[in-house]
């Protein structure tokens, strides 16, 4: 959605960035590949937003704006950029996963992000060079994950699960519950 508003695209960004990327060329912008040389399948895209901006200002200086090539261009190459990463990352954990569990050989994508073409393709492949089986919602299903955690909040309602709500909502929680918070600098000092 960022990308989307920086480059002038209707929202929802994720839809308006594809469509945006079927006429553009992926090879035209080179956009850094985030934590791609660390070990580990932590992801930030923060360098990626910021490389996104930097490039976005010198066309508009040099040019006086940004040409219908120029985002088509812009968002093939932003879209490539994230479908490498999430290639990458997504294979250095399938391939360790199956390693400690090939008996069960999947890999479920999922949300926002699997309604993408590119994205979904390039993670479909990565299952198959594992040997996984591939699975993802039908396309009008992938929606944003917002709706998805509400639904499975609905679920478990339904079931009888009740909580005291004393958890406190922290922007940055790991998924791995045995991994420390995430600590990172925001606008308004460090986040936790």
């Amino acid at each position: 959605d960022k990308t989307a508003r920086l480059l002038g695209l209707a929202q929802p960004g994720g839809p308006s960035v594809e469509k945006a990327a079927l006429s553009g060329d992926a090879k035209r912008f080179s956009f850094p590949r985030p934590l791609l040389d660390r070990s580990g399948c932590d992801m930030s895209f923060s360098g990626l937003k910021t490389a996104l901006l930097r490039t976005r200002n010198e066309l508009v200086d040099s040019q006086g704006g940004l040409y219908e090539q120029d985002r088509a261009d812009f968002c093939a190459s932003f879209q490539a950029a994230i479908s490498d990463v999430l290639a990458e990352k997504s294979r250095r954990v399938l391939f360790e996963y199956m390693s400690l569990s090939p008996e069960v050989a999947s890999f479920c994508v999922a949300g926002g992000v699997a309604a993408n073409q590119t994205i979904r393709h390039r993670l479909e492949q990565v299952a198959t060079e594992a040997g996984a089986e591939f699975i993802a919602p039908p396309l009008r299903l992938c929606t944003d994950n917002a709706a998805m955690i509400a639904f499975a909040g609905a679920e478990l309602y339904a079931l009888g699960a009740r909580d005291d709500l004393s958890l406190s909502a922290r922007p940055r929680w790991p998924l791995d519950p045995r991994k420390p918070a995430l600590l990172g600098g925001g606008k308004k000092g460090a986040k936790a």
